[in-house]
């Protein structure tokens, strides 16, 4: 079994934060785009044109060689199933030879294809980490989202990998599984950890439902209000409760032409808490926060409690995501030196960037278009990472400065509504406002 480099990163690397080496520090490499199931969750629901699906050639996976020798991890999958490539096991091989210590190769996938002689290949071939899709632990609950595959394929999987770990004496083999949370099977979350738990599985990601269809906008438990916003207005409403003021009258008397000394108390009160909010430089949606529903965030925050004492009590590693997003945001792939590379050799910055799609995670349509930087099949790729397009556009992501779209009481508004993003209302050529990756509410095997 081929072992990887016993070179470790420079002292260099460690102090030089990922976004500016010379280097990228992580890559997500998609092996093919295309799939054998029809997920609702996935992008390639509501893909309009663009180039045809196709697979990752071994010549564009050899351009990326100059990087392995810096990459910490290098995970092996876009929109498609990795296991529908048949070079998969050549691609870690090749790779595992080049990284250095205790670096790590992994992929996502739905399991169908993974018996035991392809599990058995994989972690021969020097796999370190592997993500089944489990988004029910009922029959019906995982059928219905992932259409095409049933709980049973995820169990053979699972067994045909847990077998190989110890076939090939790999105890350092982590197995995970990724959970889609979303209204239809959010309350079988618990069980479904305790399920996969009981077969072996090491890690649990969870992350919330990116709706790339309006239809799918019921199905989302997490809010677009803010945890800063929601703070403030519980703050507020708080106050008003206490001095018997009805605020949630303020919209119904705004535009009331003659107004009593009670009425006027309310729009004073509610004018005095936005100029609070906004000294504080945090964006109000006084709509969003009235109509919020409060009984289905409870619900969410009970089930990821629970689902917690589980992790807790079995061993497993959990990741959560944030029930609404974070005022205070992080891009984690600029922040690892993540570059994403397609099918095609395209370099990209982030998931979000990555392919063409609509996008309603915001409760409004949102055009996105792919980020390219350039294609390893052409150039370089640290010539592309380094390049002055690149380099500025990361030290751009990592001020910060954007507009907060998902709490805007403005939004949409046609700067992020154009079909080609130009700019943003704080002139940022970087669509970052508008996403949510960046305010945990999505998570990925990163």
């Amino acid at each position: 079994m081929p072992t990887s480099s016993s070179a470790a990163l420079s002292s260099e690397d460690i102090y030089i934060a990922p976004a500016f080496r010379d280097h990228p520090s992580k890559l997500f490499v998609e092996t093919t785009s295309r799939c054998n199931l029809n997920c609702v969750m996935c992008p390639k629901q509501n893909r309009s044109g663009g180039p045809a699906d196709g697979d990752l050639e071994p010549a564009t996976f050899d351009a990326l060689k100059e990087a392995f020798p810096h990459v910490e991890a290098l995970v092996l999958n876009g929109i498609g199933e990795p296991l529908l490539n048949p070079q998969l096991e050549q691609f870690i091989k090749k790779a595992k030879k080049l990284m250095p210590g205790q670096s790590w190769v992994g992929f996502q996938s739905n399991g169908l294809l993974l018996n035991n002689l392809r599990a058995i290949s994989l972690v021969a071939a020097g796999l370190d980490k592997i993500c089944l899709s489990m988004d029910g632990v009922t029959p019906s609950t995982f059928s219905a989202i992932r259409a095409g595959g049933q709980l049973l394929d995820l169990e053979r999987a699972l067994s045909a990998i847990t077998a190989a770990k110890e076939i090939c004496a790999r105890p350092d083999l982590q197995i995970g599984v990724e959970y889609v949370a979303m209204r239809d099977n959010l309350e079988e979350l618990p069980a479904a950890l305790q399920w996969a738990a009981e077969r072996g599985v090491d890690f649990a990601i969870v992350s919330h439902l990116h709706p790339y269809d309006e239809q799918h906008l019921g199905q989302c438990a997490y809010d677009t209000c803010t945890d800063e916003a929601l703070s403030l207005f519980h703050v507020w409403k708080g106050k008003a409760d206490l001095a018997g003021v009805e605020i949630q009258r303020y919209f119904k008397l705004l535009w009331k032409y003659r107004k009593s000394p009670e009425e006027q108390r309310i729009l004073n009160f509610v004018e005095t808490m936005k100029v609070d909010a906004r000294n504080r430089g945090i964006p109000l949606d006084l709509k969003r926060l009235f109509a919020m529903d409060y009984a289905r965030i409870e619900a969410v925050d009970s089930a990821f409690e629970r689902a917690a004492e589980v992790a807790r009590q079995t061993g497993l590693q959990l990741r959560l995501p944030e029930i609404v997003p974070q005022g205070r945001r992080s891009c984690s792939f600029i922040e690892q030196g993540a570059a994403f590379i397609s099918r095609d050799g395209a370099m990209h910055p982030c998931y979000q960037l990555w392919h063409s799609c609509r996008s309603f995670a915001n409760g409004w349509q949102h055009p996105v278009q792919p980020k390219m930087f350039g294609n390893v099949a052409d150039r370089g790729l640290l010539d592309i990472w380094n390049s002055e397009l690149f380099s500025t556009y990361r030290e751009n992501v990592l001020k910060h400065d954007y507009p907060v779209c998902a709490g805007c009481n403005c939004s949409p508004c046609d700067l992020v509504q154009n079909e080609i993003f130009e700019q943003d209302c704080y002139v940022n050529s970087e669509p970052c406002g508008s996403c949510l990756w960046s305010s945990g509410v999505f998570r990925c095997l990163d």
